[in-house]
């Protein structure tokens, strides 16, 4: 799911250049719930470029949100920079307590965060018209990082 057709377009060109057939891109707003009625619940959940750039509540709502997206032994794949304050052990916590088995995580002295998280729980029924999340304006993100 990506906002920008531009970009939405070369992913989408690159998963077939790639012989990936069963990967369909989407060009949509990813932060509304409505955009996965007819993809949920998925097997793969890429949640990538996301939680760097929203607030604290967004971060959760969006994690809590997860087992309406996933379907049982789905997995999905986030990223986070590592950043101080780093939000990768909050991450952690929220998708094992939403019933998400930790897979592979990211070295902290990665400099960057990439988690897998394999859903066990029991898949939910997608709630429409939820807003899962809103970028933060750049002034936001350095007043919640303390900068």
């Amino acid at each position: 799911m990506e906002l920008d057709p531009g970009n939405s377009g070369v992913a989408a060109d690159r998963a077939r250049s790639a012989g990936l057939a069963g990967v369909e891109v989407v060009t949509g707003d990813a932060g509304c719930t409505d955009r996965y009625a007819d993809l949920a619940p998925a097997q793969l959940v890429l949640l990538c470029g996301i939680f760097g750039n929203i607030l604290d509540d967004d971060l959760a709502r969006t994690i809590d949100a997860c087992p309406q997206l996933c379907a049982r032994g789905g997995t999905v794949i986030w990223t986070r920079a590592r950043s101080e304050p780093d939000r990768v052990p909050l991450i952690c916590d929220r998708f094992e307590r939403q019933g998400f088995e930790r897979r592979w995580l990211s070295a902290p002295d990665a400099g960057f965060g990439v988690g897998v998280h394999r859903f066990t729980g029991t898949p939910q029924p997608l709630v429409a018209g939820t807003r899962l999340f809103s970028f933060a304006s750049y002034e936001d993100l350095q007043r919640l990082d303390g900068r």
